[in-house]
């Protein structure tokens, strides 16, 4: 089809050849994804990005006052808030394009994936750039916030609902609130095909805490029990528990369940 035939070598890109990138990219990244007329009629996403490559054309051109309004129709269309301003590479795509929200400082690099529910949010009222970077190949979990004048680097992946606020380093996976590194770069996190969606793979750090703390209080339940038996095993022959002891002591075994 002549939608998805490749440009022409040296051919500066235009409007045309960034849409049909990013209706492409849908096929690889959306195992849903029939047909072209299926996309183009029914992807809020894919709808999103379509109208931000006008509005952003129109802010660089200075014409803010209309790409605010391309960019607060499109909001109303597919509820995804993309600022004119933002800077987006090539093959964007919003899965399920729900509540998306993009600052006007946001800069995202080429084939990043965003699922329902990601802000990519500033952390100041200030001028300067306030919102976050997002490298290349870049996945962030549904519900996920990346907020601040932050960097992700390239094939970082970030776990959904989880809260992002520092840099994280290329090639790692980050998740919780606030976002902990749970997987170091130089460990592979893609699969052949370049987009990692395996979500169901991802580390729980949490539940991992909490299990590790189980078995130690586990492990220090059963030394109280052993130590109560040792004591009251002694204390029931002797006489003088009392002299030897103190009142104390009674007082601490029977709190500790002993006679």
């Amino acid at each position: 089809m002549m939608f998805f035939s490749p440009p022409r070598p040296n051919a500066k890109p235009n409007l045309w050849q960034d849409w049909r990138e990013d209706v492409a990219c849908v096929f690889a990244r959306d195992p849903a994804a029939r047909n072209l007329l299926e996309v183009l009629l029914a992807y809020p996403g894919v709808h999103a990005v379509m109208l931000y490559r006008v509005t952003h054309r129109l802010w660089l051109s200075e014409w803010k006052l209309s790409a605010r309004l391309v960019a607060a129709f499109a909001r109303w269309l597919t509820n995804v808030d993309i600022h004119p301003g933002a800077t987006i590479g090539k093959r964007f795509f919003i899965d399920h394009g729900a509540c998306v929200v993009i600052g006007e400082t946001a800069e995202i690099g080429n084939d990043v994936t965003l699922y329902h529910g990601v802000t990519l949010g500033g952390t100041t009222w200030n001028k300067a750039k306030r919102h976050p970077t997002l490298g290349n190949n870049v996945l962030v979990g549904a519900g996920a916030k990346v907020l601040g004048a932050i960097n992700l680097g390239d094939n970082v992946r970030v776990g959904a609902n989880s809260v992002v606020i520092k840099d994280v380093p290329a090639c790692c996976t980050v998740i919780g609130i606030p976002g902990r590194i749970i997987q170091q770069k130089g460990v592979k996190i893609q699969n052949p095909r370049g987009i990692d969606l395996d979500h169901h793979l991802v580390p729980d750090p949490i539940g991992k805490a909490i299990n590790c703390l189980v078995e130690r209080l586990d492990k220090l339940e059963a030394n109280q029990e052993r130590f109560v038996m040792m004591e009251t095993d002694n204390c029931d022959s002797c006489e003088s528990e009392g002299v030897c002891h103190g009142e104390e002591k009674v007082i601490l075994k029977q709190a500790a369940g002993g006679q």
